[in-house]
């Protein structure tokens, strides 16, 4: 049996997030919904992101909180299906938070982490994001493996 199959859903959900890079965050607020892909890095279940304050979902988070979101990749067979779903509260970062944040981001996107050797246009695109962080206080991990539409409650702090 593969180290895979023994894990407990919890460090199966884990090592997902570990291992994948785009989330699609969900979010709303005055009537509007809106979904958009960002780039994350978690730190256990907490995930960080960064993105221009004037994006869509960035306005909406502003306003409202409240997030809903998902990770998985493309898969092509019902059986194969494995992801992340969460739901919590997005807020802007800074301080010490954010610094938490831009090592981690580093760490996993090396280009953001050495800007001094990223593209100008990256450099100046970095320039006006902000630091957003998500808590959840529900997280499942999908595996459809072990049955259609199987899905897991992972227990949060």
């Amino acid at each position: 049996m593969s180290t895979q199959m023994s894990a407990t859903p919890k460090a199966q959900a884990f090592d997902y997030l570990q291992k994948h890079n785009v989330a699609t965050l969900a979010s709303g607020a005055d009537g509007d919904i809106w979904a958009a892909a960002v780039f994350y890095v978690n730190d256990g279940s907490v995930l960080y992101f960064l993105s221009s304050p004037t994006s869509r979902h960035c306005q909406n988070l502003a306003k409202n909180p409240r997030v809903a979101l998902t990770i998985q990749e493309d898969y092509c067979d019902w059986p194969d299906i494995k992801g992340v779903q969460l739901e919590g509260v997005a807020t802007e970062i800074s301080g010490k938070e954010e610094e938490h944040a831009r090592r981690l981001y580093g760490a996993k996107f090396p280009l953001v982490g050495l800007l001094g050797k990223a593209p100008a246009a990256i450099v100046k695109a970095l320039a006006k994001v902000r630091w957003y962080k998500v808590v959840p206080h529900q997280l499942y991990f999908i595996d459809n493996a072990l049955g259609l539409g199987h899905r897991d409650d992972i227990p949060l702090p």
